[in-house]
């Protein structure tokens, strides 16, 4: 039995795509406090950290990643106590998770708004090469080990100006049967309407192809992309910690275990 085998019933129940992820093997690593025993475990998939199990301060101070997810108010205590005040609290929105929650007519109808002047694609390899050479847009295929392995399991729409990548969405992490939605815009093409053009055909192409697109989101702009086509966000049960100082890790490589 390996670890995510292990650590699974700490973590039964959560209902997070990234998750399920990492303990169906697409992609993310796992951290135990005891590999043979585990009591209390992390789950890293890119930017992100959930925490399981016995709360520990220890295993809270070893996060993996920037953005720390715990299950329940006893590890938020955990990670506040390790981590003080190089942590800031946020809320995370996500969609109800529902087959029969997306409204065709809509997403098309975003879709068809794209201003003029502007080229709306899926991604293909040479604008998977172009999401990695800005900040901004490193996530949209970070996760994936290179541009091959994106384009064989991953999924995503950009929007185009003179062939030059200015907003997009993707799956950012894949789980059987869907994936989880990165969306973004670069900082001086926002309020456009660019990203809900990118969310909307990348739902339309993922419910083509029987797949789901789970969206969560922390940023206004974010959530009135989801809002616009008809998805039912919602707040996040439970609180987002980013960590503010002392941890410089981003998503890179789509790690199996």
């Amino acid at each position: 039995m390996n670890l995510m085998q292990k650590i699974a019933p700490l973590f039964s129940g959560w209902d997070e795509t990234l998750i399920w992820s990492a303990l169906q093997g697409h992609m993310g690593h796992a951290v135990a406090d005891d590999e043979a025993n585990p009591r209390s475990a992390q789950i890293v998939v890119g930017d992100f950290c959930f925490f399981a199990g016995q709360p520990s301060e220890a295993l809270a101070r070893q996060a993996g990643a920037p953005e720390l997810v715990p299950r329940n108010d006893a590890w938020s205590k955990a990670i506040e106590r390790a981590w003080g005040d190089r942590v800031a609290k946020r809320l995370r929105y996500s969609i109800q998770k529902e087959p029969n929650a997306f409204h065709r007519d809509t997403l098309q109808y975003y879709v068809d708004s794209l201003p003029a002047g502007y080229e709306l694609r899926l991604f293909d390899e040479e604008i998977c090469a172009q999401t990695r050479r800005e900040d901004w847009s490193h996530d949209f295929c970070g996760c994936f080990q290179d541009c091959k392995d994106f384009m064989k399991r991953g999924l995503g729409a950009a929007v185009l100006r003179d062939g030059a990548l200015v907003s997009g969405a993707s799956s950012y992490a894949v789980y059987d049967g869907g994936f989880e939605v990165e969306i973004d815009t670069k900082p001086e093409y926002r309020q456009r309407g660019l990203a809900t053009v990118c969310g909307a055909r990348l739902i339309l192409e993922a419910l083509t192809r029987g797949l789901y697109p789970s969206w969560g989101c922390v940023r206004p702009s974010q959530r009135d992309a989801c809002g616009k086509t008809r998805l039912p966000c919602r707040p996040a049960v439970r609180r987002l910690y980013d960590v503010l100082t002392g941890l410089a890790i981003r998503c890179r490589t789509g790690k199996r275990k």
